[in-house]
């Protein structure tokens, strides 16, 4: 796959794929919350046809496919074809769950053959989010729905700052990022990313910014360690070549960062995600 998302397609496929796979069941329960209120606005209703951007290994595909149940049906798109192998894995016994390897900003999909657009945390890493957008919702039927959710205001979002201050103190500072680069925090700002949706032909445009509690599962260290495998920690420790003597002080410092949001149903950490439903104009 070629164009201006070839980049993205080598980071998800070949660095980060391989070890979102192995981390799969952690990253699933820690982003539970988000996924159950999606699918929740997303309404989505038997017999109806839904396509799933940026589905990863599958799992909200197929949270989506018992919504809509065997008359209706449910494709996968993503642009890592690592992820895709495990989704098509998961999903082999199911007849009406498909799964797509696509760059979603230029591929041509069905023209008006969908019912609903949901993802998860898959619409932020477009080079160009305006064609993105406009692609996307050509393939919405009149009157289909598009409901994702992204990550909100950074400092809102602990569970990226923290091991970021944690690692930039026991390591050292990584280089700084455009936020407003392909990336988690790309659409963090609700009135940009509404301005998107409206360019490219929705309308009822409704963004909402909700504050929820991630829930990883595992003691205070195990989401140390989960952080060391994805995310501001797992930069650092890339960037710097950490041996594994750096990489255990890591680990225990941000295990002792992470004290303060243990609660008697585990860690707990604060997010703040916005979530956008629009509508395709009949």
């Amino acid at each position: 796959m070629n164009g201006d998302n070839a980049d993205q397609q080598t980071f998800w496929t070949d660095q980060t794929g391989p070890t979102w796979v192995a981390q799969m069941a952690a990253m699933d329960d820690q982003l539970a919350p988000v996924l159950a209120q999606l699918l929740q606005r997303a309404n989505l209703r038997a017999g109806e046809d839904v396509i799933d951007i940026g589905c990863g290994a599958g799992t909200s595909t197929l949270q989506a496919m018992h919504q809509v149940g065997p008359t209706g049906t449910v494709l996968g798109a993503d642009i890592s074809a690592t992820l895709l192998d495990v989704a098509r894995a998961r999903a082999k016994t199911f007849g009406n769950v498909g799964f797509l390897h696509a760059d979603a900003q230029t591929h041509a999909f069905e023209p008006a053959g969908f019912d609903c657009l949901i993802s998860r945390f898959g619409v932020m890493f477009f080079e160009d989010s305006t064609a993105a957008f406009a692609n996307m919702t050509k393939a919405l039927r009149p009157d289909g729905r598009m409901v994702f959710a992204t990550w909100g205001a950074i400092p809102e979002n602990p569970y990226f700052t923290l091991p970021a201050k944690v690692a930039k103190d026991v390591i050292g500072a990584v280089p700084k990022t455009d936020p407003d680069g392909p990336g988690p925090f790309a659409f963090r700002d609700p009135n940009r990313v509404a301005s998107l949706l409206s360019a490219a032909g929705l309308a009822d445009i409704e963004p909402q910014e909700v504050t929820l509690a991630l829930t990883p599962s595992g003691d205070a260290a195990s989401v140390a360690a989960l952080m060391c495998e994805i995310g501001p920690a797992e930069r650092a420790l890339s960037h710097f070549e950490v041996d594994p003597a750096g990489r255990a002080r890591l680990v225990h410092a941000l295990t002792e960062a992470l004290a303060p949001l243990q609660t008697p149903d585990g860690i707990r950490i604060p997010a703040r995600i916005n979530f956008f439903t629009a509508r395709k104009p009949a």
